[in-house]
Parts: structure tokens; C-alpha cells; sequence
């Protein structure tokens, strides 16, 4: 059971908190590269609590700060792009990306003191077609995570963003609970009405998996396995990568390089950021489960539709979908049992679950069941390495070696029964498709 106190822990990411601090120990996706413009307005950003703006200055660099001038404390979000900054529109103080004070024009230069000012400002990396955000206390930032999708060139890889209207740790428990997809995206899915090599098969063919759980160097992994027929077992892998990634089997083993994070906006709103290889195989570029027929299973969709973004602090990627229309829940195709949701979209069905827990799940309400020891194992391993930093300052997992991230992998695969759950994962991660580690992982 998670106590008042540790419930607290978990889900607070405001500066000073025990879950906050230990998150400024890493690089966090904060937006798109392609949002901010060159010599474009500046961006309402909202991370980890703080109201910060984002832009890219002239030269093409991407500045985030807090959005507070140091001066007067008027908004920089009103500010103008200039020349190699940004000026504030009350007195005309401009500062460069660093935050460091340009011009005060307001002041007789003999009284200047630009020098002594700067913006709070946070260091910035482009990857990926993200804008990476270091807020921690370190002087040299860590060095961003080696996941292997990060091996990829730029053009290889996708990202997108959903806002969730919940607390990160909720969201994030979504995806490393693998028994639920037999109900909530597969409920009104029969075993018989597929082929045996479709990629759900097993899950609906038996929906109570056993599991295998244990600590790992990037966090937590689990083994969900069900049987598959004489000597064969079915396997799916999904791991919870230090401080909000998770990595799912919604893809083949051998060629899904997919992370997902679950960056906190603040204490009641998450940004979804997945980032994927456009050449391996996983659920956002392959087509859907299908019936014998070859007809698309129902309620398993990957479209979103957004709401259009605005200028406000939680303004972006926003779903038109959501709890003030029930999420288009169709009660007509629930009933019928077209889609046991009555949610069309596997995404959708996801955010409506874990957004009707409330902004912050009250944990006294809940009754852990056998299936959820991947949950009770990842917020053990959160608090102890929260705590850890608070208490000892033993660096996190993975915030000073990225490395540790890259024998992390989600999956599926078929395998032989005889084979331990470490040694099936062993082996398919040697036979498995990994890019060569690339030069582009510079942190500065």
C-alpha cells in the first residue's frame, strides 16, 4: 500500500520536492524544435511547475527561462525577438539565450550593470526534433540518455506530444500495466476471431498473464508471459526508465525503438512525448490488428485530433477529445460491444482511464492486485532514489551514465518455453536490430 506520505512524494514536482529534484537531475523533452521559430514570438512553456518561454533567437539558438524579467518582473512572453535576444517591451532590458543581460538602454551608461544581470535561464540541446531542457543544479549537464532510438538520425525518427490532464505518475502507471490491454483496448475481442500470428493474439487468447519483476541499472523491467501453444511461451516486455520513461510491447522485440516519457507540466497536467524509429516496427507505423477477414479490429485507431493550440500556459497539444465531452465515448458501441470501451483510439482510451482518476490519484483508494507488482516496484524504486538525493545526494539512475539506458527495450515476441524470462530477453535483445551509436549526442 502507498502511504499519505509517499503518495505525496511521488506525485509533487514543484521545485524543492522530493520527486521534483530528483527529475532536475536530467534532460527533459520540453517542446518541439519546430515550435519556436527563428526571430519568431516566444512560447508559453509550463515544466516541472515553473512558468518559463522558449525561443530561438537569430542565430537559431533556443533560449528557456523563467518568463519573470529580472528587472521588473513584466513577462518575457511580451517580449521581442531581437537581434541575438530577447528584449523585454516594459524598459527594453534584452537578454541573450543564456539568459545574460544584453542592454539596459533605460539606464546612463555610467550607471549600467548589465554585467551583474542575468535571466534565470535553463541549458538547452536539440535532438531528435526536440528542444532537450537541463534544470538541475549541475555547472556541466549530464549527458542526455542513450536510448537507442537516439542513435538514429534526425530524419529517421518521429516525436509527437499529447497533453494529459493528470499527474504524471498515474499516466505513467498506465503503460507499464500490461494485463489491461486484454480489457480496456481488446475486451471485445475474440481468440478465434484471429490468426494466431496477430500481433494480440495471446493476449486475448489468455487476458490473466503471469509476470516477472525486477530492479534494473535504467529502473524497473517487467515479463509478462502467458502461454503459446506446446513448448512456446509468449512473452511481452515493457520497462520504466528513470526519471518518467516507459518503454511498451507494442512492438516486435527485435526491431522497436520506441520511448515514451511522461514529462510533468506541473503536479496536475503531463505532457505524453514518444519518440520512435520510423524504419522499425511498433504500433506507429504498422496497421492494426485485424480479424480473419482482414477487417480492422474496432476501437483500436491511432488517429488524435487536437484542439487548436492557444497562447496559454497549458495551451498545447491539447485533444478535442476529452473529459468535457467523455472523451466521445460511444455508448451505442459499447453496448454492442464494437469496441468495449465505447473510446475509439487506443491513446484516447488510455488518457479518459487515467484522466477519471482525478488530477492526482488518491492512492488510499486503491487495492494493489498481483498484476500491479510492476506499479508497487517502480514507485519503490522512485522513492529510494528520491530519497537518496534528498538524504545522501547519491545521484539517480542514469543521471551522470546514459549508458545505462541502452540494453533497455520493449517488446513482444514467441519463444521456447524452456528458456528463463532473463535469458529470452537476453537473447532476443543480441539478435536484435541496434543502430551504431552515433556522434550526434553532443550536450552543449
Amino acid at each position: 500500500m502507498t502511504t499519505a506520505i509517499e503518495s505525496i512524494e511521488l506525485t509533487r514536482v514543484g521545485s524543492g520536492t522530493v520527486m521534483g529534484e530528483l527529475m532536475r537531475q536530467y534532460w527533459m523533452p520540453a517542446l518541439l524544435s519546430s515550435e519556436v521559430a527563428r526571430g519568431g514570438p516566444p512560447l508559453r512553456l509550463m515544466l516541472l511547475g515553473e512558468k518559463l518561454i522558449a525561443f530561438r533567437d537569430s542565430a537559431g539558438r533556443v533560449g528557456v527561462m523563467d518568463h519573470r524579467c529580472p528587472h521588473r518582473c513584466a513577462s518575457l512572453f511580451l517580449a521581442r525577438n531581437e537581434q541575438d535576444g530577447i528584449r523585454c517591451i516594459y524598459h527594453g532590458w534584452k537578454f541573450a539565450a543564456t539568459g545574460r543581460c544584453l542592454d539596459m538602454p533605460n539606464v546612463p551608461p555610467h550607471q549600467d550593470f548589465k554585467h551583474k544581470v542575468s535571466a534565470k535561464a535553463y541549458r538547452t540541446i536539440e535532438r531528435a526534433g526536440l528542444v532537450w531542457v537541463y534544470m538541475g543544479p549541475r555547472a556541466e549537464p549530464p549527458p542526455l540518455p542513450e536510448f537507442e532510438v537516439l542513435d538514429v538520425p534526425d530524419d529517421e525518427i518521429g516525436a509527437l506530444f499529447i497533453q494529459r490532464n493528470c499527474n504524471y505518475l498515474q499516466a505513467l502507471e498506465g503503460d507499464i500495466d500490461t494485463s489491461h490491454f486484454g480489457f480496456l483496448h481488446a475486451g471485445h475481442v475474440e481468440p478465434d476471431e484471429l490468426s494466431e500470428d496477430d500481433p494480440i493474439y495471446h493476449t486475448v487468447a489468455l487476458r490473466a498473464p503471469e509476470y516477472q519483476i525486477a530492479d534494473t541499472a535504467w529502473g524497473t523491467t517487467y515479463a509478462g508471459y502467458r502461454a503459446a501453444g506446446p513448448g512456446r511461451i509468449s512473452w511481452r516486455f515493457g520497462n520504466f526508465l528513470f526519471p518518467f520513461w516507459t518503454q511498451v510491447p507494442n512492438g516486435e522485440f527485435g526491431q522497436h525503438l520506441q520511448v515514451r516519457g511522461w514529462v510533468p507540466l506541473d503536479d496536475e497536467h503531463t505532457m505524453y512525448c514518444v519518440v520512435w524509429w520510423k524504419r522499425g516496427q511498433s504500433a506507429m507505423n504498422q496497421q492494426g490488428p485485424a480479424f480473419k477477414d482482414g477487417t480492422p479490429v474496432g476501437g483500436m485507431g491511432r488517429r488524435n485530433d487536437f484542439l487548436p493550440n492557444t497562447t496559454d500556459w497549458l495551451g498545447r497539444w491539447r485533444l478535442a477529445a476529452n473529459a468535457g465531452n467523455d472523451w466521445r465515448m460511444d455508448r451505442a458501441a459499447q453496448h454492442d460491444n464494437a469496441i468495449y470501451s465505447g473510446i475509439d483510439s487506443i491513446h484516447l482510451q488510455d488518457q479518459a482511464v487515467t484522466e477519471s482518476m482525478g488530477a492526482i490519484l488518491d492512492h488510499s483508494f486503491e487495492h494493489l492486485a498481483p498484476s500491479d507488482q510492476m506499479i508497487a516496484r517502480t514507485r519503490r524504486r522512485l522513492l529510494t532514489a528520491a530519497r537518496a538525493l534528498r538524504d545522501n545526494g547519491v545521484p539517480p539512475p542514469g543521471a551522470e551514465n546514459g549508458d545505462v539506458f541502452r540494453d533497455a527495450r520493449g517488446g513482444y515476441f514467441v519463444g521456447d518455453a524452456g528458456k528463463g524470462w532473463q535469458d529470452a530477453y537476453a537473447g532476443q535483445l543480441a539478435g536484435a536490430l541496434r543502430p551504431a551509436p552515433t556522434a550526434l549526442r553532443a550536450t552543449t
